[in-house]
C-alpha cells in the first residue's frame, strides 16, 4: 500500500496541471435551475444591478433568505477554487418584489427544513494548505460549512474541508434521521465529489442535538477504474454490524501491482458516543 499515495498524488497533480489554465467553466455544485427557489448562504450577500463585482449594489441579503432564480448569466466569477455563474433573481422584501444579480457561490449548495429548523450547506472560501505527504507543496483547499437557522437567527455553524475545485462537480445535502445514536435529533450528510477518475469525493456527517451541530470525522472516497480505490463509510447503531452508543469507521483500500494482482487493506475504527460528544475507542 506504500505506493498508492504517491501514485494518487502524482495523478492528481497531473490532472490539476492540465486543467489549471483551461478550467474556465463553473463548478457543478453552483449550477442552479431557472424558475426554482434557492437560499442565500453567505450572510450579507450583495445584490447587484448587473453581473459584475463592480456593478452598483442594490441590496444585501442575510443567510437563509429565499430567492427565485430567474436566469443564469454566462458570466463566471472565480474566487479561489470556487467558480460560479451570476444569476438574475427576484425576492420579497418589505412587502415588495425586488430583482438583481447574485453570484452563485453565495447560494446554498443544498438546504433542508426539519422540526422547525432550516439547515443549509454551502462553500465559504478557499485557503492555502501544505500537503501532509509533501510539505513543500502548497495546495488550495475549499472550506465548506453547515448552518442551522431558527426563524431569522443563526443558531450554530460548523466548517470542514472539501478538497480542491475538481471535487466540486456534484453536491448533495440530506437528512438521515434513523441512525439511533442516543440523544441525537438529526443526522445531516453533506457530499461533494468529482466526475473524473482519481478525484476524491467527500462525505461530511453532522449531528444535530440541543441546537448544536457536531461534525463527525470526514469520509473520503477515491478510485481509478479497477487500478485502485480507497473507500470510507460509517456503520451506525441501526446498521448491520453496528453497536449501541457508538459508530464505526470502515476503511478499505485496493491497488493492483505490476502483475495485475490485487492487494487489499481493511481497517475499522470505533468511536464511542456519550450522548453529547464522541471519542476514539
Amino acid at each position: 500500500m506504500k505506493t498508492l499515495l504517491p501514485i494518487l498524488f502524482l495523478f492528481t497533480v497531473q490532472i490539476f496541471s492540465a486543467q489549471e489554465g483551461d478550467y474556465d467553466y463553473a463548478n457543478g455544485v453552483f449550477q442552479f435551475e431557472e424558475n426554482k427557489t434557492q437560499k442565500i448562504f453567505t450572510d450579507g450577500t450583495r445584490i447587484r444591478q448587473s453581473p459584475n463585482v463592480n456593478a452598483q449594489i442594490l441590496d444585501s441579503l442575510q443567510t437563509n433568505w429565499q430567492v427565485l432564480i430567474l436566469k443564469k448569466d454566462e458570466t463566471i466569477l472565480k474566487l479561489g477554487e470556487r467558480r460560479a455563474n451570476w444569476y438574475k433573481i427576484s425576492y420579497q422584501k418589505s412587502g415588495k418584489t425586488a430583482e438583481g444579480y447574485v453570484w452563485g457561490g453565495n447560494l446554498a449548495v443544498g438546504y433542508r427544513n426539519k422540526n422547525g429548523y432550516d439547515f443549509l450547506f454551502g462553500l465559504t472560501k478557499t485557503i492555502n494548505k501544505k500537503d501532509k505527504q509533501y510539505p513543500e507543496i502548497t495546495v488550495q483547499q475549499n472550506i465548506a460549512a453547515v448552518k442551522v437557522v431558527e426563524g431569522n437567527a443563526l443558531i450554530d455553524e460548523v466548517s470542514f474541508e472539501t478538497g480542491s475545485g475538481e471535487s466540486l462537480s456534484y453536491g448533495t445535502f440530506t437528512i438521515e434521521s434513523n441512525h439511533k445514536l442516543q440523544n441525537v435529533e438529526l443526522t445531516l450528510k453533506a457530499t461533494v465529489s468529482g466526475e473524473a477518475c482519481g478525484i476524491a469525493g467527500y462525505d461530511q456527517y453532522v449531528l444535530f442535538k440541543d441546537k448544536k451541530l457536531i461534525a463527525l470525522p470526514q469520509l473520503m472516497n477515491v478510485g481509478d477504474a479497477d487500478v485502485y480505490y480507497h473507500s470510507e463509510e460509517f456503520i451506525f447503531p441501526n446498521d448491520k454490524g453496528g453497536i449501541p452508543n457508538a459508530f464505526i469507521l470502515k476503511m478499505e483500500e485496493m491497488e493492483k501491482d505490476d502483475k495485475d494482482r490485487e492487494k487489499k487493506k481493511k481497517a475499522l475504527k470505533t468511536y464511542l458516543w456519550n450522548r453529547s460528544s464522541y471519542k476514539l475507542k
